[in-house]
């Protein structure tokens, strides 16, 4: 990184419509008390947007911004906070235009949560590592078959600082940091924060798999890496009972126990789960979707897509705050709300 300890270190925030508000403050906060513990302005960070006007985040607060991309500003950093519809932003050809020219003129140009897609449409993640959030990899990976997708926490690889979002920008931003202006000081951030530092590479872990506590030896959780590899194939409970090593009867019983569901509930829940990232975050067609999810007729995916989510799939092929929700608590296991 362009970074030395002498002087500020100036953050460019480009906020795109449905960035996450949260995530902005997770980038700004560890700026800001840096700069107080240390006692003197070691970092500053301007928001922009494409026209300067200003951008509505997720949670609809209409937020005020610095500059317009012509800015004559310069930044150590450029990073692109985006969540929601961040496809729109992937076909702004200005905001694409400006993070290359920023990346010629020095910038190191990241990105937070979905922000990553949008430097990948900008041609930008060639060879890149890209941490990606876990719901939305396979949309990532569909999309943009070249890139390195990852669902570990966060990189600083290759003057590409990006982070997969939610805390993991916390641990991300206190690495910057610590690149920055020291180890000590990053350390100290962090204890601020009750930030139990994590690395980039450590792997992204959802509360579900949390709370099974599942082991590579565990049938349950077995089953499920079957379930999971076999979306587009379905197999019969019997035959991934045999695959695992017990009878039928005892796998169903340890499912009950573990996840309060049967093995078919937990099945469909894993098949609905893929086909809406795939519904809302490629260009996919349905029926390629409904083939993919192991479904052999058209109409019965989208009768059973529609019972699940109260919207048809040609209906819901955005991924907005509007759009339809998944939520495993409905799709056939406890939910994990």
């Amino acid at each position: 990184m362009p970074f030395e300890n002498s002087r500020s270190h100036h953050i460019g925030l480009v906020l795109v419509p449905g960035f996450s508000y949260l995530a902005m403050a997770m980038v700004i906060e560890p700026l800001f008390i840096a700069n107080w513990i240390a006692q003197k302005k070691l970092f500053s960070w301007s928001t922009l947007s494409t026209d300067g006007f200003a951008v509505t985040a997720s949670n609809g607060i209409q937020t005020p911004v610095d500059h317009p991309l012509g800015t004559t500003e310069r930044f150590d950093v450029v990073l692109v906070l985006a969540s929601f519809d961040s496809r729109r932003g992937a076909e702004d050809t200005r905001l694409l235009k400006w993070l290359r020219f920023m990346e010629r003129a020095g910038s190191d140009v990241g990105a937070v949560e979905t922000g990553s897609e949008i430097l990948a449409a900008a041609g930008m993640m060639e060879d890149q590592i890209a941490p990606v959030h876990w719901y939305n990899i396979e949309g990532v990976r569909e999309r943009y078959p070249d890139v390195n997708v990852t669902d570990t926490l966060y990189s600083l690889s290759a003057r590409r600082p990006i982070s997969a979002g939610a805390t993991a920008t916390l641990d991300m931003m206190t690495a910057l940091i610590g690149r920055a202006a020291g180890l000590e000081l990053a350390d100290e951030v962090a204890q601020h924060l009750l930030l139990q530092k994590r690395q980039g590479n450590d792997r992204q872990q959802t509360l579900e798999l949390k709370d099974l506590g599942a082991t590579a030896r565990d049938p349950v959780a077995q089953a499920r890496q079957i379930m999971a590899a076999t979306i587009d194939e379905p197999k019969s409970c019997i035959r991934i009972a045999e695959m695992v090593g017990v009878s039928e009867r005892h796998l169903q019983r340890m499912f009950q126990r573990q996840l309060g569901s049967g093995m078919a509930q937990v099945y469909h829940m894993l098949r609905m789960e893929r086909a809406h990232q795939l519904v809302q975050q490629t260009d996919l067609t349905i029926t390629q979707i409904a083939v993919a999810c192991g479904f052999a007729s058209l109409e019965v995916f989208s009768r059973t897509y529609k019972k699940a989510f109260k919207v048809s799939p040609s209906r819901d092929r955005h991924q907005s705050v509007d759009s339809s929700v998944f939520r495993r608590g409905h799709a056939g296991t406890r939910s994990r709300q």
